[in-house]
């Protein structure tokens, strides 16, 4: 029996399938999900989330947020999420120098938009990574 996986961020559905697997990163650590899972609710750390149907595994980057596990259910709430063949590299990096700059003048910011800017880095240290890690 497979998992019905969904990833959702404020902007957009990123991910919606049934797969075998998927394997999430949390602030405790990995998690691996397989059917039949214990209900669980977790946040999501900033990392690889890795999703296997069949033969094929497949990683998506997710940053912040919680996911839902529910037997053969999981929902996953994310700030950000990319599938890892849609990274653009070059853009990370843009993102990450234009987030930081932008922090530098903290003092003049309001506390939510440091909390945005500072997951935007995190992002992009993120997808950074995994790419990094791929090649």
């Amino acid at each position: 029996m497979p998992l019905t996986l969904e990833i959702v961020t404020p902007e957009a559905r990123v991910y919606a399938d049934t797969v075998d697997t998927v394997v999430i990163p949390t602030v405790d650590g990995e998690i691996g999900i397989l059917p039949g899972h214990i209900p669980l609710l977790t946040q999501v750390a900033d990392g690889e989330l890795r999703v296997t149907k069949g033969h094929d595994t497949r990683g998506l980057v997710v940053c912040g947020g919680f996911a839902q596990i529910d037997g053969d259910r999981v929902k996953v709430l994310a700030e950000f999420a990319i599938h890892e063949a849609q990274i653009d590299v070059q853009a990370a990096e843009r993102a990450m120098q234009r987030a930081q700059q932008a922090l530098e003048g903290r003092s003049k910011l309001d506390s939510a938009e440091v909390d945005r800017l500072e997951g935007l880095v995190r992002f992009s240290v993120a997808q950074l990574g995994v790419r990094h890690r791929r090649r």
